[in-house]
């Protein structure tokens, strides 16, 4: 990986929020990996607490491009908070996630899957036909318990927490991350 990534990566995700306010400023960089194919997070936080977070799973546009269109969709289109304003430009910290291909868990029950699951390590996609949800790597800080983490998968997946079945699939993804330092 190219030392320059994680800072690129986080200019073009704050330049494609700033620029719907006119301020945005396309950054230089000599990082190739931008135009390979890249599935990635944006994840937005303001003063400690969540403020936007949208992203791809699968890699099926150039990181760039997915890293962008993430951003602004973290900033403008999460549906669990307000478009951002411009005031709040200043305000907020970016942190871009460079997802791996997601890797399938073989499992015969949930105590089998609860096992294979690595808190701090893992982001885990749940999947029970066309319901989905996911967790970063990074949710372990606040879900530690692997039966807590998979029940909160379950809710965002819009399933009662104890909900269990033999269609449920899980697999499994690491991280590499980027975060801008706090801003004053």
């Amino acid at each position: 990986m190219n030392d320059e990534l994680g800072p690129a990566l986080l200019m073009l995700a704050r330049g494609a929020i700033a620029e719907r306010f006119g301020e945005a400023r396309l950054p230089e960089t000599n990082a190739p990996e931008l135009a390979l194919p890249g599935a990635s997070f944006v994840t937005l936080t303001k003063e400690g607490g969540l403020r936007g977070c949208i992203g791809s799973l699968e890699a099926r546009r150039a990181l760039g491009q997915d890293v962008r269109a993430n951003a602004f969709a973290a900033a403008f289109r999460d549906p669990r908070f307000p478009p951002l304003a411009r005031e709040e430009l200043s305000l907020i910290r970016v942190e871009v996630s460079l997802l791996s291909q997601a890797q399938p868990l073989s499992f015969a029950s949930e105590a089998e899957a609860l096992h294979q699951l690595r808190p701090g390590i893992d982001g885990v996609v749940f999947e029970r036909f066309s319901l989905r949800s996911t967790f970063l790597p990074q949710v372990w800080e606040s879900l530690s318990d692997p039966r807590q983490f998979l029940a909160q998968l379950k809710i965002k997946a819009g399933l009662p927490p104890d909900f269990w079945s033999e269609e449920v699939r899980l697999s499994r993804y690491q991280v590499q991350k980027w975060k801008e330092e706090k801003r004053s």
